[in-house]
């Protein structure tokens, strides 16, 4: 009975699995007869439109500027150095590193007692020739005299010869008295000859004694200069740098004492490449007379100075390239030689020139802009010039338009956009000053007053700046750099 009732279980179990699986087989075949049934539907899917900033294209003059970095100099640096070899005696109290001197001022002297002696020795020397001088013009005088009264006897022979031939022609002379007369005669004349031969002695002397007092003066000259030359003075006025000099010290000739640099003849020197050159150039080839911005970052105060291009380098230096350009500066008072600073060079203005955010421009030399139906569309630009985040480009049709301020590799002609919710504004130069807000504004003088780098001058006038109601965009984001936000 036992082994019966288990077997019928079994069957009734085995049954009602069966009849499980054949209705799950029926419902999957009516579910699949069911889909294949029915008609295939397609929802209909939108357009999408891509989110896009832009900028309104303002057809302007715009004057561009071109940034460089260079170093202040100065167009008048002397070395001083010494002419004689001896020790240094005296120095004046402004010989020092950073002493302000006047053109002329005594600055150091070395000792003179050898070109003093030497001084004396010449003028001594002088007065030596001139002493001869003076004795060969009376030298001079007395054979002129002597010769007069040679002269004369000369005649008084020959009046005496005269007479005794007369004589001796009426009879009463002898030729005894006439032979004597000539012979007196030929004596008188050699003493003439011998008296002229003196007189061309002294005047030759008179020479030599010129020639002697010119060699005289000279040498003293010589002397006075080598004197002259152990006192050393400035020559312009200016500031003393690199003084390697103390009282006492032997100093040889041609040895640098120190440096003098002109403080109030400031230039810069820029380098700039040479498609940034060619665009300081005129219609003739020649450098044009910019005007130059120099800024020096002080670490909270900026230094301004201004200026106007001057002139070029002649020559490249081996490894180097673009072109050395040189700015005179008018007033940099708070400026040394030696400071690295910025340069900003305006160039000449543009006309119907628009700025744009550099990311507008593509690379095949098209900005995209608005078009029917929020549609993008190509236009072909001329680029003018880059400044810094921004180009100045000019094309036909442009003015006016909206431009895509950032391109995507999804956007192109023919995309449509819709443009995001106050991101349209006109593309014009940045301001130079900014409005502040209140959190803003705190911030940045929370940085200043707790600044222990910076000096307390600086802090006032940032102070200053940050209490007006438009500070310098310059200053704020210079001191946002500095906080790191």
């Amino acid at each position: 009975m036992r082994f019966l009732r288990q077997g019928l279980i079994g069957l009734f179990l085995a049954s009602l699995v069966l009849g499980l699986l054949a209705y799950a087989g029926q419902t999957i075949v009516s579910a699949v007869q069911e889909r294949m049934a029915r008609e295939l539907h397609v929802p209909e899917r939108k357009e999408r439109a891509f989110a896009v900033r832009t900028v309104r294209a303002i057809e302007a003059e715009i004057t561009p500027t071109l940034t460089a970095y260079g170093q202040i100099e100065s167009r008048r640096t002397l070395e001083i150095r010494t002419q004689a070899t001896g020790i240094i005696t005296e120095l004046a109290p402004e010989f020092i590193e950073g002493g302000v001197v006047r053109a002329g001022q005594f600055l150091a002297r070395i000792d003179p007692a050898d070109a003093q002696s030497a001084q004396e020795r010449a003028r001594t020397d002088l007065m030596d020739t001139r002493a001869e001088a003076r004795e060969a013009a009376r030298a001079v005088e007395l054979a002129r005299d002597e010769l007069a009264a040679r002269r004369e006897q000369a005649d008084i022979q020959e009046r005496t010869l005269a007479r005794q031939r007369d004589l001796e022609a009426r009879g009463v002379g002898t030729l005894t008295a006439v032979e004597s007369a000539e012979f007196n005669l030929v004596q008188a004349r050699q003493a003439v000859l011998a008296s002229r031969q003196a007189l061309a002695l002294a005047e030759a002397r008179i020479d030599q004694a010129a020639t002697a007092t010119a060699r005289a003066e000279l040498a003293l000259s010589e002397a006075e200069r080598r004197v002259a030359e152990t006192r050393i003075t400035a020559g312009f006025t200016g500031t003393l740098s690199e003084v390697s000099v103390v009282a006492g010290r032997l100093v040889a000739a041609n040895e640098q004492l120190a440096q003098l640099v002109d403080g109030t003849a400031l230039e810069v020197a820029f380098r700039v490449s040479t498609a940034q050159y060619a665009e300081l150039l005129d219609a003739g080839g020649a450098l044009i007379n910019a005007p130059v911005t120099v800024t020096l970052d002080t670490g909270g105060l900026d230094l301004t100075a201004t200026g106007r291009i001057t002139r070029q380098g002649a020559a490249l230096a081996q490894g180097e390239s673009g072109r050395l350009v040189f700015a005179t500066l008018e007033s940099a008072a708070a400026m040394k030689p030696g400071d690295f600073v910025t340069v900003t060079v305006q160039e000449p203005p543009i006309a119907a020139a628009i700025r744009l955010p550099a990311t507008a421009l593509g690379s095949d030399g098209r900005v995209l802009v608005l078009g029917a139906e929020d549609r993008l569309e190509a236009v072909d630009v001329t680029l003018l010039r880059r400044q810094g985040n921004d180009i100045l480009v000019r094309g036909a049709g442009l003015a006016g338009r909206d431009v895509v301020a950032e391109r995507t590799p999804v956007l192109g002609a023919g995309i449509k956009v819709r443009r995001l919710a106050g991101a349209e504004a006109e593309a014009e130069p940045e301001a130079g000053t900014v409005t502040l807000t209140p959190a803003r504004r705190a911030r940045l003088r929370a940085f200043v007053e707790a600044s222990t780098d910076m000096p307390e001058e600086a802090k006032r006038r940032l102070l200053a700046q940050l209490e007006q109601p438009e500070v310098p965009a310059q200053t704020v984001e210079r001191l946002e750099r500095r906080i790191g936000g």
